[in-house]
């Protein structure tokens, strides 16, 4: 078989391609297609590949060695924010070839570079024949962030060989056509009928299969038998009115999140008109998981003491494993570990009210920062405070102590429940973080009027608050309040900003990233935060109640009319920060482990490389956006 020189640079071409993504996952012959039209131009240093001056964009590249700079141009340039490096398997312009337009974009190589490089028609042609190739660069980011995950998902398949999806849909979940009985059934029959079919829970529904109650067997003691119900009464008399439900689209995720939010054991599938579809129970999730919620669940509500809840506190970390596996993304993950600690919390302040007579005093157990924005991850430690009201004829300074003595043993057991205490002391127990409501709004107005950089620093950590026990009013209270305040002041606002840009992307122009002395990218410190600070400014300018950052950045969107694409690429990129994270918080770690949020971006591999790119540009788009609103 003879093999000609023209054949020879198709396979070399190919083969390059092949490392990376998307070319990587291309189909065959869309692949051939590719590196048959794909020609190799030598760019000199220095030299200018494409500019928004060359006119609409005629050729589609892709880098095969060196380095090319990308810098925004027009009116809008930040220099410090405005360029890009690129190395092999990056291509570009994507966004300007598929529109027929101009790049926005100046592209130099800053080293001698070879850039394949294919013709504008031959890009929409390939479009065309490879659904890989068209969903690359229509979803960029999107689809980068589902490679990755599934990468994740076969590192992890070993330990989660066991397991199976928690991506199943519920309509997958429900075995058997749904059971209910009519709001004018009686209680009687509705037993015999549970009897009779062996199930645990009935669905009362109206003539169109809506919905309107249940009972279930736990609710038989209590409800029925200690009070000596007359079994004759309609069933809609004793039924829980308005239950859980979720869409027969929802995953057995979302299923797990609502049970265990809401503690409850079963929860409806209705479809998209509402109608009844069946009923999912933790019975059926179990066999989705080697550590069941239920487990968990139960061993929190059960526990009598901190040793118990040690034990709760350890299977949290091994199910949160168990999700990544599973390729659970970071925004649910880090909801669902937030619920299950607030379950945890919640029982700890429960045992330790037992040893302490609060009883008349109106309080709410506040969680600040990670916790408090429903964000935590596998390594956090204690950020909590007290908002209470002194009733009237109390001495404020002894109810303050009995306050602090209760929330002493609340941050005692949290710790030995693997939260260490703070090491700044922000925790209930400090009485300068047990404050009446009157005290709070005092002191976050201080903040507000006079924003030194400590008070801008507390406004950081203390601003994302919510309550995790007690009387969820005076959270409401002060929340309401803080927004107010804070978006009649843009000084403070403006300030706020300032110091949300001392932090920058670590981006390199030449090279891919900045690393800290030791090698390594804190995605905490100069990752996650980038996002949280911008999100939290925005927040208080529109007026957005939420403390999470997601929703921040999504409520704010849509009172600035940011368009939809911009803001979802902007959560992917920190959602992936999130995920990276996670991943490196270790099992066999303990919380607030030094090295909790590092990495080594030479550990990662190509795709996940990119990703991180890709997330960094941006926040520095968030960046730019606000240094732009606030001419800083």
């Amino acid at each position: 078989m003879t093999v000609t020189a023209p054949d020879m640079l198709v396979g070399a071409s190919s083969d390059f391609l092949k490392r990376f993504s998307p070319f990587n996952r291309m189909e065959p012959e869309a692949l051939a297609f590719l590196a048959q039209r794909a020609a190799l131009a030598f760019h000199a240093r220095g030299s200018e590949i494409l500019t928004p001056e060359m006119g609409q964009a005629r050729h589609f590249y892709i880098i095969q060695r060196g380095k090319v700079q990308s810098r925004q141009t027009g009116a809008t340039v930040v220099t410090e924010y405005a360029s890009m490096s690129m190395g092999p398997g990056e291509c570009f312009p994507i966004g300007a070839i598929s529109a027929s337009r101009p790049s926005t974009n100046a592209y130099v190589a800053v080293e001698d570079s070879f850039c394949f490089q294919i013709t504008a028609d031959d890009f929409m042609q390939l479009m065309q024949m490879s659904p890989v190739f068209h969903l690359f660069c229509t979803q960029y980011i999107a689809s980068l962030l589902n490679q990755s995950r599934q990468q994740l998902q076969t590192t992890f398949s070993q330990r989660a060989a066991e397991q199976q999806t928690m991506t199943t849909p519920l309509a997958q979940l429900v075995k058997q056509e749904p059971v209910f009985v009519g709001p004018d059934c009686s209680t009687r029959e509705a037993l015999e009928k549970m009897a009779e079919l062996h199930i645990g829970c009935m669905v009362i529904a109206d003539a169109e299969q809506r919905p309107l109650g249940v009972l279930t067997q736990s609710d038989l003691l209590p409800r029925l038998l200690l009070p000596g119900v007359d079994l004759s009464l309609p069933i809609s008399e004793v039924m829980t009115a308005n239950p859980h439900e979720l869409l027969s689209t929802a995953s057995a995720y979302d299923a797990a999140l609502a049970m265990a939010t809401h503690g409850v054991r079963h929860l409806l599938v209705i479809d998209a008109d509402g109608r009844l579809q069946g009923v999912v129970s933790e019975r059926d999730l179990f066999s989705l998981q080697r550590i069941s919620l239920r487990q968990i669940r139960a061993g929190i509500e059960s526990a009598t003491d901190a040793k118990a809840l040690q034990r709760a506190s350890q299977d949290i970390r091994q199910l949160a494993l168990n999700l990544i596996a599973q390729g659970i993304g970071a925004e649910q993950l880090t909801q669902f570990i937030s619920a299950l600690n607030d379950a945890l919390t919640r029982r700890i302040i429960s045992l330790a009210l037992e040893h302490h007579d609060l009883y008349g005093i109106d309080f709410a157990w506040l969680s600040f920062g990670s916790e408090g924005r429903h964000e935590q991850t596998l390594s956090t430690d204690q950020d909590n405070g007290i908002i209470w009201v002194c009733p009237e004829l109390q001495e404020l300074e002894k109810l303050r102590v009995r306050l602090v003595k209760f929330a002493r043993e609340v941050n005692d057991n949290l710790a030995a429940c693997g939260f260490p205490l703070c090491k700044g002391n922000i925790m209930a127990s400090n009485p300068d973080l047990c404050l009446t409501l009157d005290e709070w709004r005092s002191r976050f107005g201080s903040w507000i009027r006079e924003p030194d950089p400590q008070a801008l620093l507390n406004a950081s950590i203390f601003f994302d608050f919510r309550v995790l026990y007690g009387n969820e009013r005076l959270g409401d209270h002060l929340r309401a309040w803080l927004n107010k305040s804070a978006k009649s002041n843009a000084t403070f606002q403006r300030m706020m900003a300032s110091n949300a840009l001392q932090v920058v992307p670590p981006l390199g122009r030449i090279r891919d990233f900045v690393l800290d002395d030791d090698g390594m990218i804190d995605l905490k410190k100069s990752g996650a935060r980038l996002f949280v600070d911008v999100a939290r400014i925005l927040a208080l300018r529109t007026g957005a109640e939420s403390s999470s950052t997601v929703q921040r950045l999504r409520r704010a969107a849509v009172k600035m009319g940011v368009p939809n694409e911009e803001v979802s690429a902007i959560i992917d990129g920190f959602h992936f920060i999130q995920l990276l994270r996670l991943r490196s918080q270790h099992l066999d770690t303990e919380h607030d482990d030094v090295t909790d949020n590092k990495v080594n971006p030479e550990t990662l591999n190509e795709l996940d490389r990119r990703i991180l790119k890709e997330a960094f540009r941006q926040a520095r788009k968030l960046q730019l956006r606000l240094k732009l609103d606030y001419q800083l």
